[in-house]
């Protein structure tokens, strides 16, 4: 017998299915992307709560599909505006990734987002818990969606003690769920689920005695909820030294210059910014002599108005800011320009060069 059909051999199935979906039913939470069923709207959503919180996401999603109601309008949209849409939300990657699946689901299948996980698979983005999490909740598909906050209420409910950091593990809890979900309703039943761990099996102290399956849970019934889930500590973000600067011209115009198309916040803007090592040098004279070699400009820098600290899930930003003027003419490009402050808001910026502007605006 596998592991997964072991560890429901004696669990009431039926039962828990009903007590799950007829909670979620009474008690579910009112959403912008619960109001219907459409396939796009549900997955422009999921992309969404990755990696953020639901409260976070409601006005980037209203003012989202505002802009991009449909696939068509995503698919031909500028990259530039959808990334201005979907500034602050971080992890830039996954709105990037939306657009190119889009594209493809435009081309490919007359608009149509697929409704099978060998075709919804394939599409840029969209992994095994976002394909469940689709064919599940818009098209009624009996799929598993295994994020995070399942693997804890499940890992509580049925005492299972593996590492959910390890891939191994969300497999295990993929199979489970292939065994538990209901077939007549999937759609209530994985949402019931993400609900469950959203405001009731929370990571810490979870409200077991308003918890609408707590008779199925065998770590309440073993007094274990709080040991679990089991889940490695990842290795803690690398600190990086910045330096940046507001470089402004005699017109008042601002610099700011275009990423790389790849890598790390590829295609946001920025004011101009460099890794320094205090250990050779100060940073501002680092900076200048970056702005020389870049953009060869012999800038006057000014004295520093902030220290801006971000901190990604593998690195930390620690940036000196600093502002400067500049006498010379500096050549424009598609990835270089000089704009008014005014105009900086048709730009997407990182949240760390939002911070920036907003403390130059305080200065």
């Amino acid at each position: 017998m596998k592991q997964s059909e072991n560890i429901v051999n004696d669990f009431n199935i039926e039962q828990f299915q009903h007590d799950l979906i007829t909670w979620f039913e009474r008690e579910q939470r009112i959403l912008p992307w619960r109001q219907d069923q459409d396939p796009y709207k549900v997955w422009v959503s999921e992309i969404m709560l990755q990696q953020t919180r639901v409260d976070t996401v409601i006005p980037y999603f209203n003012r989202f599909v505002e802009h991009f109601p449909t696939v068509e309008s995503l698919a031909h949209a500028e990259e530039d505006k959808v990334l201005k849409a979907w500034e602050g939300l971080g992890y830039y990657s996954r709105a990037r990734n939306l657009q190119a699946a889009v594209k493809e689901v435009h081309e490919q299948y007359g608009g149509k987002v697929p409704n099978t996980p060998e075709e919804i698979s394939k599409l840029k983005g969209v992994g095994p818990y976002t394909t469940g999490a689709i064919l599940s909740i818009a098209y009624g598909v009996p799929e598993p969606a295994v994020d995070g906050n399942v693997m804890r209420v499940m890992s509580r409910i049925l005492s299972i003690w593996d590492d959910i950091a390890k891939p191994k593990t969300r497999k295990l809890f993929e199979e489970i769920i292939r065994l538990i979900i209901s077939k007549d309703n999937p759609s209530y039943f994985n949402q019931g689920l993400m609900e469950l761990g959203a405001t009731v099996c929370t990571p810490t102290s979870p409200s077991c005695l308003l918890c609408p399956v707590r008779e199925h849970c065998r770590a309440f019934e073993q007094g274990v909820q709080a040991e679990l889930p089991i889940k490695s500590k990842k290795k803690p973000p690398k600190p990086k030294q910045m330096a940046a600067v507001v470089l402004t011209n005699e017109k008042g115009e601002v610099l700011i210059h275009k990423r790389p198309n790849k890598g790390l916040l590829a295609n946001l803007w920025e004011f101009p910014n460099v890794e320094v090592d205090l250990s050779i040098g100060s940073d501002k004279d680092q900076l200048k002599a970056f702005l020389w070699t870049d953009y060869r400009t012999n800038a006057t820098l000014h004295q520093q108005f902030a220290t801006i600290q971000h901190v990604f899930s593998h690195l930390v930003w620690n940036i000196a800011v600093y502002e400067g003027s500049i006498a010379d003419d500096i050549s424009e490009s598609d990835t270089r320009k000089l704009v008014s402050i005014d105009e900086l808001e048709n730009y997407a910026f990182p949240v760390s060069h939002q911070n920036i502007l907003k403390e130059y605006r305080l200065r």
